[in-house]
């Protein structure tokens, strides 16, 4: 398992919902995130695909992320494959008194010894680029209430 977080966001759980599934917020929210593009057509929904490209390191690196779960302000998972080794971006939204929680859970699997081998560095990569989304999503959702 590489990481979790949760987070309270003082906003309507239909907001939040749409924003964090709107991929156009993204390089808003994630450091390291500089571009998205759908590459699928119609509404968001399972079998979305989404073209992210980001800086890691001082190089662009570019990745095709599909929607693998996808439930209305309930949940909705995104995940990504290279290298033999899956990531899976797990998020479940709560309505809560007048906002939202979000919990989210980073995964790692791997196939093959190698990938084993090196899956630890990859959730280290992970943990330091993206810890602290929910709190970038958080200061975006509520920053737009002003």
């Amino acid at each position: 398992m590489a990481f979790k977080e949760t987070v309270y966001i003082d906003a309507p759980v239909e907001t939040v919902f749409a924003i964090t599934t709107d991929f156009d917020h993204a390089p808003l929210i994630m450091e390291n995130v500089v571009k998205t593009e759908k590459v699928t057509e119609g509404p968001m929904q399972v079998g979305t695909r989404v073209k992210e490209v980001r800086n890691i390191r001082g190089k662009e690196a570019e990745t095709v992320l599909i929607v693998s779960e996808f439930i209305p302000n309930q949940k909705y998972t995104v995940k990504s494959e290279s290298f033999g080794i899956t990531v899976e971006y797990h998020y479940i939204f709560m309505a809560k008194e007048s906002g939202t929680t979000v919990d989210f859970n980073g995964v790692l699997h791997s196939k093959g010894l190698k990938n084993a081998l090196i899956k630890p560095l990859f959730e280290m990569i992970l943990k330091k680029e993206d810890k602290d989304h929910l709190v970038r999503l958080k200061q975006y959702i509520e920053q737009q209430k002003d």
